[in-house]
């Protein structure tokens, strides 16, 4: 088991440590179950209150903390709580699952396939025809990589995980269980024929670097050329990425929200969980969409929208406030 002094945990923190305590740190933990033994964090002023009904030898807290740890109870002060803690957890993270072989022998790949040094593939893998990995890219047990792909150095994809034909994934990306990347965009044209005849997805995606896809979503081909999402896009579980949306660098995709087809999003762009945005809608650089929302227009650079259609948050707020009062008059 891990475990840490407070001055070892402050190497790494480079904060200000108030007050002093005896005890080994064994784990990080939130501050209403923490023990005597484990530290935890203040990031937000309106949990300060908290503190004193913490077990919890140590805090990691912003530099504006306004009470004191206590006996035998350590602060650490920095600048950002929330970034320091990431950094803890780094340091108490248990190992990721161990390889028996580095090519597992139930993998089956492809001979043409270029597969880079210090690069492991699990049991039940499939790397098909021309693909290329880059170097000490790990693909965990049932993972497909289907014909023409490419992922960059450092990749790590797990369990279930599929990347179609032709998809392009960058260096020190994350693709976590059963995503799919580059399945058919959902493309239907009435027929008189066939009732509803399917419009061919010939593009792919292209994923760019530092790139993280959560559990069961889903990155659609494009119909004519790619789909793209740029540099450091994080995007949570459940969800839908349409086919020919256009992502900028560092884009927030929470939970169970989805853009529909060729969506441009600028950079810096934050989706709420269980969002909704129209197809061929541009949002602007470090827009906000509110959980929940359902955009219908364009939204501009820096501004939030809420609701169900999505208006400025400003005037959503008056909206919810005036329907508030009319329900209890």
């Amino acid at each position: 088991m891990k475990n840490y002094t407070i001055q070892e945990i402050n190497a790494i923190l480079n904060g200000e440590i108030i007050g002093t305590t005896n005890n080994t740190i064994t784990a990080p933990e939130q501050l209403e179950v923490a023990t005597e033994n484990e530290i935890s964090f203040i990031g937000n002023k309106k949990y300060e209150k908290y503190w004193a009904a913490s077990k919890a030898c140590a805090a990691i807290v912003n530099q504006d903390i306004s009470i004191e740890p206590g006996e035998n109870r350590v602060f650490i002060k920095v600048k950002n709580a929330d970034l320091a803690m990431s950094q803890v957890l780094e340091m108490f993270a248990p190992p990721t699952p161990q390889f028996s072989h580095e090519i597992h022998p139930t993998a089956t790949i492809d001979a043409s396939a270029k597969i880079g040094n210090g690069s492991r593939i699990g049991a039940g893998c499939y790397v098909g025809p021309n693909v290329v990995l880059g170097e000490n890219v790990t693909l965990y047990p049932n993972v497909t990589i289907l014909d023409e792909s490419t992922i960059g150095n450092n990749t790590v994809i797990w369990p279930g995980a599929v990347l179609r034909e032709r998809c392009h994934v960058g260096a020190y990306c994350i693709l976590h269980p059963n995503c799919t990347i580059g399945a058919d965009g959902f493309g239907f044209r009435p027929c008189p024929e066939r009732g509803l005849a399917k419009i061919p997805q010939i593009g792919n995606v292209i994923l760019g670097n530092n790139v993280e896809i959560g559990a069961n979503s889903s990155v659609d081909r494009g119909k004519f050329s790619s789909t793209i999402l740029g540099d450091g896009c994080k995007i949570d579980n459940l969800v839908q990425i349409g086919h020919n949306s256009k992502l900028g660098k560092f884009c927030i995709m929470a939970g169970n929200s989805g853009l529909a087809g060729s969506v441009t999003l600028g950079n810096g762009v934050m989706i709420g969980g269980s969002a909704s945005i129209k197809d061929h809608l541009t949002i602007g650089d470090r827009a906000i969409v509110g959980a929940g929302s359902g955009v219908a227009a364009d939204v501009e650079a820096g501004k939030t929208v809420l609701g169900y259609p999505a208006v400025d948050a400003r005037t959503a707020l008056k909206q919810w406030a005036i329907l508030k009062r009319m329900a209890t008059e």
